[in-house]
């Protein structure tokens, strides 16, 4: 998948940077292991507390306290910080529960997944049922179909 998502990336000549706070990294490293990638790659922020994502990727307090760490509102607000942030022509962010505990109301497996591009902004909501190795890998994987769903529309 993430080779089929360079080669978009580089037949559309965009640069994408990454926001992850459930995937701790994941998404960037699969990436990375591509060949090439510093061709479209600008970087990521792993931003695991909430000062980061509200110091570094300008995450709103207003939407932590009103909709939690975990929620739509907040991953769109990372990926549109680390699109600005990196004057990425995309961006992908992840925030989510990969266990093994689980929050009030967010149970292990769920994760919001954001997409910012010149096209707007989304969210999707997925949960998964692994462990946390699992979990993680799942959303890494749902993040980059994700990304791969958009830029096959941009034919």
């Amino acid at each position: 998948m993430e080779v089929e998502v360079g080669n978009l990336l580089n037949k559309h000549k965009l640069m994408i940077a990454v926001a992850e706070s459930a995937t701790g990294g994941l998404i960037s490293h699969l990436i990375t292991n591509v060949p090439g990638s510093s061709d479209y790659f600008k970087g990521s922020i792993i931003a695991y507390s909430n000062a980061i994502k509200m110091n570094i990727l300008g995450v709103k307090q207003s939407t932590l306290e009103e909709y939690g760490a975990v929620s739509r509102q907040t991953a769109e607000e990372m990926a549109v910080g680390v699109k600005r942030l990196m004057n990425a022509d995309i961006a992908l962010a992840t925030t989510g529960s990969a266990g093994p505990s689980a929050m009030p109301g967010k149970p292990v497996g769920l994760v919001y997944i954001a997409l910012a591009s010149e096209h707007g902004t989304r969210a999707q909501e997925f949960v998964f049922h692994g462990n946390r190795d699992e979990n993680k890998k799942a959303f890494s994987r749902a993040a980059l179909a994700m990304l791969k769903e958009e830029l096959d529309s941009w034919r």
